[in-house]
């Protein structure tokens, strides 16, 4: 419990780290901020994958900002660098692909859920490989976890870009999304319908830079950084200029703090074999007289004001 009471969360962050690389995304640096920022959280283990960048780059940096926020103690794993379609079956399979005694984030998330069942919540913010192989490798899990949050998918719009018509997460490996969605476990998905309304902007990575925090004025140089490289990439979104999405940091929070978005039961699909809907989410609101049975909630609208205070006073204070 934490000082005012609330229950801790115990958790396993599951990501495709960036934060450092140049012209890359900043959000899942923050979101590992907020996990070891908020009281109500408790990060026990990082775990790797392909995405953002490459799962070398993933776990280099991520042991980097681990580091600079002075808990390199946090143990990394790292996981799967390909997507999941023509990947091998089973825990011996897996152990032989990674090289063994070398662990591999899959089986370490099947093996710590599996010994405490119950306990620990996956967030999983990048390509699902590494979860989608858990799954895979000791099917138990789907009922061992405490919950599995997601932050991924598009559900009540689209993506509007022909070339990746999914959400960038459930793009990359959309296979694996399909896995987890069937597993059965207990699903949050906070996908860009929330995330893309949750921004940081050039004032606030000013304010974290004068801040005289450690962690600050890397955090405002990297956002500074991020903002200007978006505004060149995109010209044409005049509305989102001078802001960056905090979509993983909005994954975490809402671990431990639910309240912050309104959630829905859904039953989601994901395309897997159209190259021309590649990653879809296909979100059946059950609505119907004869509804199918929801497999995971999605998060459909956000408190903007409420995550903004959370998470701006607990980077703050790094």
């Amino acid at each position: 419990m934490t000082s005012s009471g609330e229950p801790v969360r115990r958790i396993i962050l599951d990501t495709d780290f960036a934060m450092g690389a140049p012209g890359s995304d900043i959000d899942d640096g923050f979101a590992l901020a907020l996990a070891l920022a908020d009281p109500a959280i408790a990060l026990e283990l990082v775990t790797t994958v392909n995405g953002n960048t490459d799962v070398d780059t993933a776990t280099r940096l991520t042991a980097g900002l681990l580091e600079r926020l002075g808990r390199p103690e946090v143990p990394i794993v790292r996981g799967a660098g390909a997507p999941l379609r023509g990947g091998g079956r089973g825990r011996d399979g897996y152990r032989a692909a990674v090289g063994a005694p070398r662990a591999h984030a899959a089986v370490e998330i099947a093996d710590r859920v599996l010994a405490e069942p119950g306990e620990l919540t996956v967030v999983a913010i990048g390509p699902l490989s590494n979860v989608a192989m858990a799954l895979l490798l000791e099917p138990a899990v789907a009922g061992a976890v405490r919950e599995i949050v997601v932050m991924g998918g598009v559900f009540l719009r689209h993506t509007n870009i022909a070339a990746m018509p999914g959400e960038f997460n459930i793009w990359c490996d959309p296979d694996a999304a399909a896995v987890v969605l069937e597993s059965g476990a207990p699903l949050r998905f906070v996908g860009l319908d929330v995330t893309m309304q949750v921004r940081l902007t050039d004032e606030d990575a000013v304010r974290m830079a004068a801040g005289g925090r450690p962690f600050g004025a890397f955090a405002g140089a990297c956002t500074r950084e991020w903002i200007a490289y978006c505004d060149q990439r995109n010209p044409g979104a005049v509305a989102e200029h001078g802001s960056a999405a905090m979509h993983d940091p909005l994954a975490v929070a809402v671990v431990a703090h639910p309240q912050l978005v309104t959630w829905r039961p859904a039953q989601v699909r994901v395309e897997t074999t159209s190259p021309v809907t590649r990653g879809v989410s296909v979100a059946d609101l059950l609505t119907t007289d004869q509804p199918p049975v929801g497999n995971c909630r999605i998060a459909t609208a956000v408190d903007v004001g409420a995550f903004r205070e959370l998470f701006l006073s607990r980077i703050s204070a790094l």
